[in-house]
């Protein structure tokens, strides 16, 4: 029998995973949003897929700009990481106000905060389910200061790494 939506998410909710700030930028617009599916492809070349929602405000920027750039958050960011997941209800300009934010190769937002910045290019897109899942092969990295990182696991945030 097959798993009901809730059990998957439940179970889902058992993954720890990183906390990330997905950009884009270009003439479609400026966009970010808080995500934790995220994960390394390969390495020849290197390349990662985001998983987004169809229905995410990033979703037909990213794939319109051709370009996102995921920026992992320290332990520190709890509070950016609910802005950016659309928690405090401010709009996509504000949610760029505040922080220091530059760009690499593709001109996405990369947050010079971050533990490390991946710089993307968008290869390929497959949609499945309610989801997007994005190829995106990557053209620069930013490595932040060594220091904690934030994951989302049994549906809250939590430090993991380096002890302070």
């Amino acid at each position: 029998m097959e798993p009901s939506r809730q059990e998957f998410r439940d179970a889902m909710a058992r993954l720890g995973a990183a906390v990330t700030i997905v950009t884009s930028d270009g003439e479609a617009g400026r966009v970010g949003i808080t995500a934790s599916a995220v994960c390394s492809v390969t390495d020849t070349p290197p390349t990662i897929i985001v998983c987004m929602n169809r229905t995410s405000s990033l979703n037909p920027v990213a794939k319109a700009n051709g370009v996102l750039c995921v920026n992992v958050l320290s332990a520190e960011a709890q509070e950016l990481a609910n802005v950016f997941a659309g928690f405090t209800g401010a709009s996509q300009t504000e949610r760029f106000e505040g922080e220091g934010w530059t760009t690499l190769a593709t001109g996405a937002p990369v947050l010079e905060e971050a533990v490390v910045a991946l710089d993307c290019a968008v290869e390929e897109v497959v949609e499945k389910g309610t989801h997007s899942v994005i190829f995106a092969q990557v053209q620069a990295i930013r490595l932040g200061a060594p220091r904690p990182a934030l994951i989302w696991f049994s549906r809250n945030y939590h430090p993991v790494g380096m002890p302070d």
